[in-house]
């Protein structure tokens, strides 16, 4: 059965712009390869840890989200553990409200882009 998930990553920020770009890309082609549909990302960029994690206390965080089989979530997970970029992560299922919650956001998001488009 297809669910929709978020997975949230935090990559070390001793990476470049294009070595963080790299292993954003990296999880989108692995996402895509094992027949996951991606439904939206959103690059956070460099933030402030709420607790320092492998003697750091920013990194950069990175969501995606994207609908596959359950056993896929385990394998994407198996993959963020073995990149040594990769310091953190969660991937958390969503339920039929989640989903409406992230599309009426998206839906505002696009409208407010319009609106500032056409003043």
């Amino acid at each position: 059965m297809v669910n929709q998930y978020e997975a949230v990553f935090i990559m070390t920020p001793v990476l470049s712009e294009e070595q963080m770009r790299e292993t954003v890309q990296k999880f989108h082609n692995f996402l895509l390869e094992k027949g996951a549909e991606i439904v939206m990302e959103d690059n956070w960029g460099l933030r402030k840890l709420a607790y320092p994690i492998q003697k750091k206390s920013t990194g950069f965080y990175h969501l995606i989200e994207f609908k596959a089989e359950g056993e896929l979530v385990a394998t994407l997970e198996t993959a963020l553990k073995r990149d040594e970029r990769v310091m953190r992560f969660l991937t958390v299922k969503l339920d039929k409200h989640a989903v409406a919650y992230n599309e009426k956001k998206r839906a505002q998001h696009k409208e407010a882009k319009a609106a500032e488009v056409s003043n």
